[in-house]
């Protein structure tokens, strides 16, 4: 089967002529002389998805899943992590319980566990009653529980390096975040095997001069991968060009989608907190942002209309946090890789959504 696409997104290029797919996998690019004004880029793969489309995963059961999937197909999200805030280890032990081990539309790949080891001094949105000091026994049980690919945690809590060397001995991505951790704090926790850090900037440690802190640490750094919200409420338009123009190949981008992503103004529920949707901004009742109603698809218009090269804006949604959760057979066109592909027109609408192979939204 032939797409009928004018160009696709290859090694971070836009190759000339149409993609051939069967089985399941890519077979052949560059097939033709090319044209048209469609593009097939990898699938966007989405490391920080707390719900969509009325869906709140951390409550959802498999016909929730089933529908929040469809919606993030639409959006060209191919695969993603279900992402659980900070909870009850019973909580969050159900949640993981209750997600799909096959695919809801999408591929899941595992579970992004943001807490319950955060720094009180930067929960964001998130509940103080339910953070917990580090605790190896109960990372252990809470692991065991389900499927986990990503944890973040803040590494300058006391007993934090013993839970990323339980993470990393596990295979389960280590990100920093919501940390007051300085600079010098977030360099031990980089060369212990933390390799990410989510939503730069947000929940963060302020920089400033001499006390850059966690965020000016990772940008810093060539072997550590930034997640950045680009939805133009979380930074400012300068700072995410600063992000990008030093983390150029190691920028992600993430939703940090909620359930009224997708959905309109309203009354939602995130991690069994009320938060209130409005003119797309997301927050809890004393005025915390508190996740975004952006899908990935408008994050790359975003950063693009930022002055990313389109090539580069669509890697920061496919092929860098496939990456960042090692799975580099995701995030990619290549012959003999699976056939997680969205077609975009010329405008970055999304016309066409693959996963497998399997078509799933038709323009």
């Amino acid at each position: 089967m032939r797409l009928g696409v004018g160009a696709a997104l290859v090694d971070g290029r836009l190759l000339p002529g149409d993609v051939e797919v069967d089985g399941g996998l890519v077979t052949a690019l560059g097939v033709g002389g090319g044209g048209g004004p469609l593009i097939a880029a990898p699938g966007f793969v989405d490391l920080q998805t707390n719900g969509f489309a009325g869906v709140d995963f951390q409550a959802a059961d498999a016909e929730g899943y089933r529908r929040a999937g469809e919606a993030l197909l639409a959006t060209g999200v191919t695969a993603f992590q279900p992402t659980f805030i900070t909870a009850p280890e019973v909580d969050l032990a159900a949640a993981l319980q209750a997600m799909p081990r096959e695919r809801c539309g999408p591929r899941i790949l595992g579970a992004h566990l943001e807490g319950p080891f955060l720094s009180p001094r930067r929960l964001g949105a998130h509940d103080a009653e339910g953070c917990r000091a580090p605790d190896i026994a109960l990372l252990r049980r809470v692991l065991d529980a389900g499927p986990v690919s990503q944890m973040t945690l803040a590494p300058e809590l006391h007993g934090a390096f013993e839970l990323i060397d339980e993470l990393v001995g596990r295979g389960v991505t280590v990100s920093c975040g919501h940390s007051d951790a300085t600079a010098a704090e977030a360099h031990l926790a980089f060369d212990r095997g933390a390799r990410t850090v989510t939503h730069l900037f947000n929940a963060m440690r302020p920089s400033v001069p001499r006390d850059p802190g966690i965020a000016m640490a990772a940008l810093a750094r060539t072997d550590v991968t930034v997640q950045v919200i680009v939805d133009g409420h979380h930074l400012a338009s300068e700072t995410v060009l600063v992000a990008w123009q030093a983390a150029a190949g190691r920028f992600a981008l993430v939703s940090d989608a909620v359930a009224a992503a997708g959905m309109g103004d309203g009354r939602y529920v995130l991690g069994g907190t009320e938060v209130v949707a409005e003119g797309g901004v997301v927050r809890r009742a004393d005025g915390t942002l508190a996740g975004s109603t952006l899908t990935m698809v408008e994050a790359v218009r975003n950063l693009h209309g930022l002055g990313a090269e389109l090539e580069d804006a669509l890697a920061a949604a496919s092929t860098v946090p496939a990456r960042i959760v090692g799975r580099e057979d995701l995030g990619r066109l290549a012959v003999g890789a699976p056939a997680d592909i969205v077609v975009l027109d010329d405008r970055l609408e999304v016309q066409r959504v693959l996963v497998a192979g399997g078509a799933h939204v038709a323009g």
